[in-house]
């Protein structure tokens, strides 16, 4: 970033009497001593957006996760690469992962608690990347408003153990009976074939 001096500070403070205006209203992390800097957004941190945000529902999340484990335990059973996408809240580069191609039956759990989140019956090819689903196991997955990346998202969560599992869109058309399309890290799943064939 680069380095900006106190006069220029003193003189974007002087000229910014009133807000600026935009096409949606600027958060209040990004208002700064009255003076509304809509590039202070920048600087904020998902981790506190991530903290008061709530579900679609408008209810916050129930409580705790139930599986409660420290960063450091939880480094030590996941990946690196799992841990940034689970824990961090990061994304697998997409087409990166297998399961955006497999359509096999079964059930896709979290890779990090192995709860039951998604069966194969709701996977779908939707070309965007990332294994796609329209529909989750009833109360498996917990819904937040994400407003990293400059947008509003809905991001998807773990309910057993409250690990980043991607986001949900809707309205995208794909004919499917709830019109949604869950964006889901392969990386943020494990597989279990159904024996039942």
């Amino acid at each position: 970033m680069p380095f900006l001096s106190t006069h220029t500070l003193r003189t974007i403070a002087s000229t910014t009497t009133r807000p600026i205006r935009s096409l949606r209203p600027i958060p209040a992390q990004a208002r700064l001593g009255g003076i509304t800097l809509p590039f202070a957004a920048l600087f904020g941190s998902s981790a506190a957006q991530a903290q008061s945000s709530k579900s679609n529902s408008g209810n916050e999340m129930s409580g705790q996760p139930k599986v409660q484990k420290s960063e450091g335990e939880w480094q030590a059973i996941l990946s690196p690469e799992q841990f940034r996408v689970i824990r961090q809240k990061g994304t697998e580069r997409p087409g990166s992962h297998p399961y955006d191609h497999q359509f096999k039956e079964g059930v896709y759990n979290c890779a990090a608690c192995d709860a039951p989140l998604y069966t194969s019956k709701t996977k779908f090819d939707s070309g965007c990347g990332w294994p796609a689903f329209f529909d989750t196991i009833p109360g498996a997955v917990v819904r937040h408003e994400d407003r990293s990346m400059f947008t509003t998202r809905t991001e998807i969560v773990c309910a057993n153990c409250g690990g980043h599992l991607g986001h949900v869109f809707k309205g995208e058309g794909f004919g499917h009976p709830t019109d949604e399309r869950h964006c889901v890290n392969g990386i943020s799943l494990s597989f279990k074939e159904d024996e039942k064939k």
